[in-house]
């Protein structure tokens, strides 16, 4: 996933002392729970991350669900280990994009657009998984070093003939490091999954949902396939296809069942589905956001989901697009009369298409089935002058 606060390693450089660089300690890794920063550099980063940490705890965007953070511990020590899982902090953050993150300090990060995105409890673990490695194996402390290591060198070949050439192929082994590391976190998760009972092909299912939504945006002409997909010479991340791929290869020599925790994720996150769905709409990416859905019904459109499509048609509202919603409200509320959100959806569709009469009995329908609603004052106004 991408990098922890990467502007926290330009601050660092100035604070720690380039030439306190001590090798790491053998044997001993952060998943340790006795581990410690061994020099003023890794002291340096552990002081800035959990400085962050703090920040983390008191942001309106934290997730404070015990149950839901019980849950994704739980997955997480599953994955790598109870012992291992000990030197974990994971926060949950309300954020639509899809990422993790995991620092040096054992501070791991999980954006909600992730939870959103994964179908099953082993995709989540694949994940979870991912991040632990690069925490694990200290990839972040390796790459900050190097970082500085290759920014140094950068800094004297600026003085020497054919310095941008020599600059350009010491930057690409930086990049070419990062992807290295990657795909050894990739790997080694993938490993976690398998000796620990979950299905192996979950690591590689993820990618390839997230390259499904990456084309549909770039068919909208939303983003280029090339810039997303990590093709770019400066990618810290190896192609989407390409981890797929090797992922599912990796995973074909494992043992070929395993479990993927469907019933069990969808109960961990069945109050949260209406909230993820909702942020995942405000990013205004039509084309992600139908894959997404879409991905997530499978041909078996549910309530939840239709209303969640009714509202991204009603959303955009371009051409034909109203008819569409109000044809998703109605197909929710065939499915569940007490879906009370589509009925209000399909009232405010039908009076922006001059449907007034049958508009506002929907919208009553909507306070009758919800008659403490937050919305209710505004809601009754438009309903005014409803008959049954």
């Amino acid at each position: 996933m991408k990098a922890l606060l990467p502007a926290l390693a330009f601050t660092l450089c100035g604070t720690a002392s380039s030439a306190a660089h001590a090798a790491d300690p053998l044997n001993i890794r952060p998943g340790n729970f006795a581990y410690q920063p061994a020099d003023p550099v890794e002291k340096g980063l552990w002081l800035e991350m959990d400085d962050a940490e703090r920040q983390v705890r008191a942001s309106k965007f934290l997730i404070d669900d015990p149950a839901l953070n019980a849950y994704v511990k739980n997955v997480l020590c599953r994955t790598v280990g109870a012992e291992k899982c000990s030197a974990a902090r994971i926060y949950l953050l309300r954020s639509p994009q899809f990422n993790a993150a995991m620092a040096p300090n054992g501070m791991m990060l999980v954006w909600s657009g992730l939870l959103l995105r994964v179908r099953n409890e082993a995709e989540l673990a694949a994940v979870l998984g991912h991040e632990f490695v690069h925490f694990e194996q200290q990839h972040s402390l390796k790459s900050f070093r190097d970082m500085r290591a290759k920014s140094d060198a950068m800094a004297w070949l600026g003085f020497v003939p054919g310095g941008m050439l020599a600059q350009i192929g010491l930057m690409g082994s930086v990049f070419r490091f990062n992807r290295e590391m990657e795909k050894q976190a990739d790997m080694t998760s993938l490993n976690y999954l398998s000796s620990n009972g979950y299905d192996p092909m979950a690591a590689s299912q993820i990618w390839e949902q997230l390259l499904g939504e990456i084309v549909a945006q770039a068919k909208a002409g939303k983003t280029s396939v090339d810039a997303t997909e990590g093709g770019d010479f400066f990618s810290s991340h190896p192609n989407t296809k390409d981890r797929m791929e090797y992922l599912r290869a990796a995973a074909k020599r494992k043992i070929p069942s395993g479990d993927k925790g469907i019933v069990r994720y969808k109960t961990a996150l069945k109050i949260w589905w209406p909230k993820l769905l909702e942020d995942q709409i405000k990013l205004n990416d039509f084309a992600a956001t139908e894959y997404v859905l879409s991905g997530m019904a499978r041909g078996n459109w549910s309530a939840d989901l239709l209303y969640a499509r009714g509202e991204l048609y009603r959303a955009r509202g371009s051409a034909g697009d109203l008819v569409s919603a109000e044809r998703f409200y109605r197909q929710s509320i065939t499915i569940d009369p007490g879906q009370a959100d589509s009925w209000k959806g399909l009232g405010l569709v039908l009076l922006r298409q001059q449907q007034n009469s049958e508009g506002r009995r929907a919208l009553r329908q909507y306070l009758e089935l919800v008659p403490d609603a937050g919305d209710r004052a505004l809601i009754a106004l438009m309903a005014e002058g409803a008959t049954n």
